[in-house]
């Protein structure tokens, strides 16, 4: 037997808040959706934009489900907040957000550290003023939302999993961001400085490399790159601007999740980046 929990939206869909029910031995959680989705065809309308979880853990449909699992189902937030378009929150406590708006840091540490906590790292990753030594005035960012908020919360629950840290929030800008502000924003809490400095890195190394996000890059000339940042996490590709404009692939390593990503370093980022430790 499994237990099947509903959240928000999805539990005034089925009318219930939580079902026990009986598996098969080769059941996944993609089945036990899709055996839901039969009984109320309103969850298969929206699927693209629930998140499935297994024993707390976010999971992806195909994982296997075992006798005694808990599994949730997690509808992201749509236009429910003036500050965000597309939210969720995990049942650790650990926030992900998309935004058309700047993004404030404030409420997020709010919300993120806790009493047990001697250390709250911020991580903004910035637009700057150049690329190349040509003159940027913003970037652009587009995705498809329902999937990048899946793959932000997977993201920070499997850092959170494996870094001693309390909670993460990691939200992301969309729409122009002008020079000088945020793009993406990292905060990590835990209750020593070392653990959440680490996570903070990693958090954005795979925020590059396994969050799927359109870029486009605005020139002081009016000039446009004629192909944006595209990263193709499902197919381990990813894509880098050329200094003309076009765009080259180089294959990425399974697992390469600490490679060092174009920060605040290399002459060629876009970005200017920056730690701010809160306590310690």
């Amino acid at each position: 037997m499994i237990k099947v929990l509903f959240f928000g939206l999805l539990r005034d869909i089925v009318g219930m808040r939580e079902e026990t029910c009986a598996v098969p031995e080769t059941a996944t959680l993609g089945g036990v959706f899709d055996a839901y989705a039969t009984r109320f065809p309103r969850l298969r309308d929206i699927r693209r934009s629930i998140v499935l979880a297994r024993n707390q853990e976010f999971g992806d449909p195909a994982s296997a489900v075992a006798d005694g699992d808990e599994i949730a189902f997690l509808p992201p937030v749509s236009g429910g907040s003036d500050a965000f378009c597309r939210e969720l929150t995990d049942r650790g406590g650990n926030f992900f957000a998309l935004t058309p708006n700047p993004i404030e840091t404030a409420p997020l540490i709010s919300r993120t550290q806790q009493d047990c906590d001697g250390a709250v790292v911020v991580f903004e990753c910035r637009v700057r003023n150049n690329n190349q030594g040509k003159p940027v005035w913003c970037l652009e960012y587009e995705c498809d939302e329902a999937a990048t908020i899946r793959s932000l919360a997977r993201l920070g629950t499997d850092l959170a999993e494996h870094h001693q840290i309390s909670r993460i929030a990691i939200v992301h800008r969309l729409g122009r961001v002008p020079v000088g502000e945020a793009r993406a924003v990292i905060i990590v809490a835990a209750p020593h400085r070392n653990p959440a400095f680490a996570a903070a890195m990693e958090a954005m190394d795979r925020l590059k490399t396994e969050v799927a996000m359109r870029k486009k890059e605005y020139f002081e000339n009016g000039v446009v790159p004629g192909a944006a940042d595209r990263i193709a996490a499902a197919v381990g590709l990813e894509q880098t601007p050329k200094a003309d404009a076009e765009t080259r692939v180089r294959s990425r390593s399974a697992g390469a999740v600490n490679r060092p990503g174009r920060g605040s370093n290399d002459p060629s980022s876009p970005y200017k980046q920056g730690f701010k430790l809160i306590n310690a």
